[in-house]
């Protein structure tokens, strides 16, 4: 499941303006009698470009500390693996 959350209007190195979304993948997990829910990212260029790393982590917390990083610092889908390895 994708559920899109913020979107953000900036400018790259070369002055032009881009519009990145964010969205929030959620997975469940399920291993006999137990399920849990596992949480991923999505970052979408509005020119049609996009990453997503699904089954970062099964805490809300901290999928919630690294989405709000990375809309922070507009992070877009180009570098979006590299900056979730540095955060690992």
């Amino acid at each position: 499941m994708e559920l899109k959350l913020t979107s953000r209007a900036v400018t790259d190195q070369q002055g032009r303006p881009r519009r990145f979304h964010y969205s929030l993948l959620v997975d469940q997990i399920q291993s006999g009698s137990f399920s849990c829910e596992n949480y991923g990212v999505l970052v979408r260029d509005e020119d049609g470009s996009e990453s997503s790393l699904p089954g970062i982590t099964t805490n809300a917390l901290r999928i919630d500390e690294l989405i709000s990083l990375l809309v922070e610092h507009n992070v877009g889908p180009a570098s979006l693996r590299d900056v979730v390895d540095d955060w690992l």
